[in-house]
């Protein structure tokens, strides 16, 4: 079994929204077997930001939808949307 790499985008609820206690919770929300490789702030328009995290996981079925639900789930998350996956 490989290892796949993803890019998730987070977009918080508003513009007002702490990125920083985004990524607390969501390196507290994802499972052991999930490595966050890093985690960078993106300007998107008019003052919002989005949570770009790049993880590293196992390939296994519905592990990736798994991870994006728990993602969902954390404080002050709009929405959640993979950028890119790929095999390493």
């Amino acid at each position: 079994m490989g290892q796949v790499a993803v890019l998730f985008r987070l977009m918080p609820q508003g513009v007002d929204t702490n990125l920083e206690e985004m990524a607390r919770g969501v390196r507290s929300s994802l499972p052991a077997s999930v490595t966050v490789r890093g985690m960078q702030v993106k300007d998107i328009a008019y003052g919002l930001k989005a949570l770009l995290v790049s993880v590293v996981m196992n390939d296994q079925g519905g592990i990736l939808e798994a991870v994006e639900q728990e993602l969902a789930k954390v404080p002050h998350v709009e929405s959640v949307e993979v950028m890119e996956e790929g095999l390493l």
